[in-house]
């Protein structure tokens, strides 16, 4: 009998302590993610977070300035003298292994009839120039090819957009330091607080905030599947969908700043964005019921699937399935010709890019027809790196380091809708798209294929260098 009342006790503190205030934060927030309103608390968290950044920004200043005045105080004193304000040294790369037009100090030209009645080539001089008999090779035609291969090995545009995007500030984070926290005792104090708070206070409560997300997802999706097709059940579905969605992104603590939301993505059509991270589905599901499209999978992401499946027509395809670009592309225009059907969400670039560019957009979904709703999304990687490396992180991985970063800050600008011209081929469109979406989130705009992160260079790429470094040679 004692054992059974201490039993009934301690569940009964259990209750009152944790179980009662866990079961109002539940209910806090679906109310609130029912509502899409926020109480301001992610707000102040994210202002508080950027005057600790400048407060350390500022400490670390002042810290390497002591230390380059104790290492070197001669050089200090001349730089002092003869710089003023902030000035560096800008190294603008150029563009190499470009046909030139005007090729060598002379134009080739062919004359006459030759000895052997071939037409001989002859070097037309250029003024103040000596004739030239023919065409010599010089070692100097190689430079500009030894200069690109250089800078290819030091930094090349593929494989710099598939790393971390580089901060200007520390962020108290030891993932992107340079031992900043041992700079004074004071950014020492305040590492060592916050890392109490990412790991102690914030992780395990966005696990659970995350677990009511998909609970809520997988439950409320399929309970609303169960209802007979109709204006009821489709109001419900995409209530519930956006619900679960908010909950998510409230677990990795997003702050999302949502811009020209009269360009929202409408029914049937695409969204098409840039792609930086899984959590790019999340952050513009919380606003819009968009039909997802993929690859059908088991397992646990096969219950999600599953799920949204029974609520709204998603495209899912089996493996075989997706290399079928004739079936894909028929899926497609049956979906969006049906105007009721929520907008399909594609990423084009068919990879995650380190949120600073924009890479080659795969063609097919710009050969459908329909309208497209272009959408740019810009991560603020103070708070966190929000692009996923999946070629060195796994996915649990990933979304350890997103639970364990401060916050997910993002700005998303909805782009008027764009068709594709009469005259226009679908790769024309498909770039079109591209720099729009690129100029409007600061991004750079590459013409590489993002695949080449998984795969080397085609041949044709490397044959057309050879023919162009041939024509050099023989001074065409």
């Amino acid at each position: 009998m004692g054992f059974v009342a201490g039993a009934v006790a301690a569940l009964a503190v259990f209750w009152s302590v944790v179980f009662t205030p866990l079961l109002l934060l539940v209910v806090c927030i679906i109310a609130l993610a029912s509502l899409g309103r926020s109480l301001g608390v992610r707000r102040l968290y994210v202002r508080l977070l950027l005057h600790l950044f400048e407060y350390g920004r500022q400490h670390i200043e002042v810290a390497n300035k002591l230390k380059r005045v104790d290492s070197f105080p001669e050089e200090n004193e001349a730089d002092d003298q003869n710089n003023d304000g902030d000035c560096g040294v800008v190294i603008q790369r150029e563009r190499v292994l470009v046909p030139d037009k005007g090729f060598g100090r002379s134009q080739p030209t062919t004359n006459g009839n030759s000895a052997n009645g071939k037409s001989a080539l002859s070097i037309t001089p250029v003024e103040n120039e000596p004739a030239a008999l023919e065409f010599d090779f010089d070692l100097s035609t190689c430079l500009e090819y030894i200069k690109a291969g250089v800078e290819s090995i030091i930094e090349d545009q593929v494989t710099s957009v598939f790393e971390a995007e580089e901060l200007r500030s520390w962020n108290l984070l030891t993932r992107t330091n340079r031992h900043y926290e041992f700079v004074s005792w004071r950014l020492t104090v305040i590492w060592m607080m916050g890392f109490f708070v990412r790991y102690f206070f914030l992780f395990p409560l966005r696990v659970f905030i995350c677990f009511v997300g998909v609970v809520w997802i997988v439950g409320m999706l399929a309970l609303v599947g169960h209802l007979p097709p109709g204006r009821v059940k489709t109001a419900l579905g995409v209530y519930a969908y956006k619900i679960g969605f908010r909950i998510m992104m409230r677990s990795l603590s997003g702050y999302l700043r949502f811009h020209n939301v009269e360009y929202r993505p409408k029914k049937g059509g695409f969204c098409v964005a840039n792609h930086t991270s899984p959590i790019d589905v999340i952050l513009l599901s919380s606003e819009t019921c968009f039909c997802l499209i993929g690859q059908r999978h088991g397992g646990f992401l096969g219950i999600l699937q599953r799920a949204l499946a029974r609520a709204s027509p998603h495209i899912w395809f089996e493996r075989s399935e997706v290399k079928d670009r004739h079936a894909v592309t028929n899926r497609l225009k049956e979906h969006v010709s049906d105007p009721n059907n929520p907008p399909i969400l594609i990423f084009p670039e068919g990879t995650c890019i380190n949120n600073t560019s924009v890479m080659q957009f795969k063609k097919g979904s710009f050969e459908v027809g329909g309208v497209i709703y272009p959408v740019a999304i810009k991560y603020d990687p103070k708070f966190g790196d929000a692009f996923w490396n999946s070629s060195r992180y796994s996915m649990m991985q990933y979304l350890y380091m997103m639970m364990t970063s401060w916050a997910i800050v993002c700005d998303v600008w909805y782009l008027p809708p764009m068709y594709r011209r009469s005259n226009e081929t679908a790769v024309e469109f498909a770039n079109r798209v591209k720099s729009v979406i690129a100029r409007q989130g600061g991004l750079v705009d590459l013409v590489w294929d993002g695949q080449l992160k998984r795969m080397k260079a085609k041949k044709e790429w490397k044959e057309l260098q050879q023919e162009e470094f041939s024509r050099r040679l023989k001074g065409e």
